[in-house]
């Protein structure tokens, strides 16, 4: 079976995913993507996968506005269109039995063309939820209803995604599947191991890590709620005299923003690490003691898998689309990053069970030891089987 996978973009977490579904097809699977946008390591280990079926594209039209570089946008904040001159004609002359794209927008339109010219079965993988789309415009909502007829299955995220995609378009779970949104765990895991006590033992004494570590890896914007997290941190630790230390690990235009809050407010215990390259994250997870994760607004974000194949507690916005599969009471907890006091009760939740986070750790690994790249590529097989039968009809 050949697949094309028209994805535009493309980041670290997907290359075990594609190798996965490689093997599966029988090495028939080539990826199309737009080569200005994935970084080159991440081309680099695709390219080592697929050979010449890693088609880097060099031309792109834009119409609407274009993308903030630190993405500090909400979904559906901004309209961009990206046209590929010629990209309908090179999907057809990968000769695909079936296609698959990402979203409705990006570089989906042409998966929908070939779709309505060839017959070619399609898959879509979606990510977002109810929420990330609380704002989307009625002429969104029309165009993703229309496009849908060309659409014959969808791979969603999880629980989230799968509600909104059956509230949009009216499908049940027959057209659907679950699963195909995973970290790169086993990566992760290797790499921790890798990693000897002594090196963390220096990493925390270079941080100047009192006590309890409480880790944020991500961007510094405002989607990510860091300044919800630091405000509601400084009232904590007025009233807490645990030791216990909150490190943030990633840059963005926040950053000199929170640098600047900590001077003039002197909060005590808090650490900027500045961006940290994915291949050497490993590190401060496996410093840490426990993983939050404030964001105002996710589909699914990935450092909650890769904290938790660390070994990591995790503390979770109810914002974050991942939280119903990967977070229980058994590993970790939820808040509501717009009430500064569910932060706070957050917070000392945390401190209050530093005795039992070694163990809500062990059953983190346990839940994330089923988010394989495997398990991603049976749940896309399973969508594409789907949509094959569909048209078989």
């Amino acid at each position: 079976m050949k697949i094309t996978w028209v994805t535009r973009s493309f980041l670290d977490y997907r290359i075990p995913v594609y190798q996965a579904l490689d093997r599966i097809c029988n090495h028939n699977l080539t990826v199309i993507y737009y080569k200005d946008i994935p970084p080159k390591r991440c081309q680099d280990k695709l390219k080592a996968i697929l050979g010449n079926r890693a088609i880097a594209r060099e031309n792109e039209l834009r119409i609407g506005n274009r993308p903030k570089i630190d993405n500090a946008s909400r979904a559906n904040s901004s309209i961009r269109i990206p046209i590929s001159p010629g990209l309908v004609k090179q999907i057809i002359q990968t000769k695909p039995d079936v296609l698959i794209s990402d979203g409705f927008m990006q570089w989906t339109y042409a998966p929908l063309i070939v779709n309505a010219l060839k017959g070619i079965p399609h898959v879509m993988l979606y990510e977002r939820t109810a929420h990330t789309e609380r704002t989307a415009s009625k002429i969104r909502i029309l165009y993703r209803k229309f496009v849908s007829h060309w659409i014959d299955a969808i791979g969603c995220n999880g629980i989230l995604t799968g509600e909104y995609i059956k509230s949009l378009l009216g499908w049940n779970d027959s057209r659907l599947t679950y699963g195909h949104m995973v970290a790169d765990v086993t990566g992760m895991q290797n790499m921790i191991s890798q990693i000897p006590d002594e090196t963390i033992s220096s990493l925390r004494n270079h941080l100047k890590i009192k006590g309890v570590m409480i880790l944020f890896v991500g961007q510094l914007i405002p989607r990510k709620g860091v300044r919800e997290l630091l405000n509601a941190w400084e009232t904590f630790k007025q009233s807490n005299n645990e030791d216990c230390t909150l490190v943030y690990v990633g840059s963005g235009s926040q950053e000199q923003e929170l640098k600047d809050i900590i001077k003039s407010q002197q909060i005590p215990d808090v650490i900027l690490t500045g961006a940290i390259d994915y291949d050497h994250i490993a590190p401060y997870y496996k410093a840490a003691d426990c993983f939050i994760i404030p964001t105002l607004e996710d589909n699914w974000s990935l450092v909650v898998p890769e904290a938790m194949a660390c070994g990591l507690p995790i503390a979770t916005s109810i914002y974050n689309g991942c939280h119903p599969e990967l977070v229980h009471q058994e590993n970790g907890w939820t808040f509501d990053p717009l009430k500064k006091e569910s932060i706070i009760n957050v917070l000392n939740q945390i401190i209050n069970s530093k005795n039992q986070l070694k163990y809500m750790g062990k059953k983190s690994m346990d839940i994330v030891s089923k988010e394989t790249a495997e398990r991603a590529a049976d749940s896309i097989i399973k969508a594409i089987d789907i949509a094959i039968k569909r048209h078989k009809k």
